[in-house]
């Protein structure tokens, strides 16, 4: 296996190169969480994964509750599944809680005071309620609950969402609104600490790999220990190639044969094809990494992909009816992978419903 061999696995079982999956809550199921602080860019993650996908069949997805948004790992948003949510949450939950202890103190933030704010929060949103975030301040506002700046609330709402009271609920307009995490999720079996977390390891080499187990810890956020008994744990479920050194894990799959001609690919921000490792080198030359937008950093930046080689980055900008992608090109594409780059953005104006 060659570090090609690893970009084209990955290309296929993260479903970029072939797209099996015809619902958003599959996919999502099938790669245990897809990363979305960037709710229009994790929407296209989503869509690029699978069979003629809309936004607005997405967003429909999010509004039913087929999928949830909310920060379960590495304290940041995540679509996940509401059949994980639960088991997700008690495996990872006290390890952020953990991580968080010294925000917490500084924020002036205890027990007391969260119990406080989920009781408000239970007996706001109970009945089917769905609040934006500016309704919840008011909430806890009226409970007594300083709420302080940004940072004091959104910590009091992300500990609410570890706790499993509240999560994603339906759009209303432009506003995010939040729900009862029991009322929205019906109850789903319950896994222990050692099938969870055979579980999650499970589906990350499933569905990323092949990957090292560096890659899992940087993913999942678990410690060292526990990714390393997890992999053990569904190592004989498993295949392993060493290259360079590295030991690269993934299940077997077997691969089509490669079309000989270019694919290009439309990747968002955080996209689970870059944020899913923790070394990107098979993917991305870091000699051009002064070409990448202002903020420097390669995740953050909307990329080009040529078969799993970025190769360029890309903006959107969205007047009425009509969407315009701005590309970034690191080097000059010959004819045939510029109109392969043509395919890929009417795909992605399809996405959008954008009527040429």
């Amino acid at each position: 296996m060659t570090h090609l061999d690893i970009v084209r696995q990955r290309l296929h079982n993260q479903h970029i190169s072939q797209q099996q999956f015809e619902k958003p809550e599959d996919i999502v199921r099938w790669l245990g969480a897809i990363q979305a602080q960037d709710y229009a860019a994790a929407k296209w993650a989503v869509g690029l994964r699978l069979q003629h996908a809309t936004d607005n069949a997405i967003e429909q997805a999010a509004a039913d509750g087929a999928i949830l948004r909310t920060h379960v790992m590495r304290t940041t948003w995540q679509f996940v599944s509401p059949d994980d949510i639960r088991w997700f949450l008690a495996l990872f939950a006290p390890r952020i809680h953990a991580a968080n202890a010294f925000a917490y103190r500084r924020l002036e933030l205890d027990d007391t005071i969260f119990l406080r704010c989920n009781d408000a929060l239970i007996q706001a949103l109970q009945g089917g309620k769905q609040l934006t975030r500016l309704e919840l301040v008011a909430v806890l506002q009226r409970a007594g609950i300083a709420v302080g700046d940004g940072q004091r609330y959104g910590t009091i709402i992300i500990h609410a969402e570890l706790d499993g009271i509240i999560c994603s609920g339906a759009k209303r307009g432009k506003q995010q609104t939040y729900a009862l995490l029991d009322e929205r999720v019906p109850p789903t079996r319950a896994l222990d600490q050692d099938e969870a977390l055979a579980e999650f390891a499970r589906r990350y080499f499933t569905s990323h790999g092949p990957a090292t187990l560096r890659d899992f810890v940087w993913w999942s956020g678990l410690k060292v220990a526990d990714a390393r008994a997890a992999l053990a744990m569904v190592s004989s479920q498993l295949i392993h190639e060493v290259i360079d050194g590295q030991t690269y894990w993934f299940s077997a799959t077997s691969l089509p044969a490669k079309d000989s001609s270019p694919t290009v690919h439309l990747l968002p921000n955080f996209d689970e094809y870059i944020v899913g490792y923790t070394d990107r080198r098979a993917i991305f030359d870091a000699s051009h990494a002064p070409k990448l937008d202002a903020r420097g950093n390669f995740l953050f930046n909307h990329t080009i992909a040529i078969d799993g080689q970025v190769v360029g980055t890309w903006k959107r900008t969205i007047k009425r009816d009509a969407v315009m992608l701005t590309p970034n090109f690191f080097m000059p594409l010959n004819k045939v992978e510029m109109d392969a780059f043509v395919m890929a953005t009417r795909r992605y104006e399809a996405f959008l419903s954008v009527v040429r």
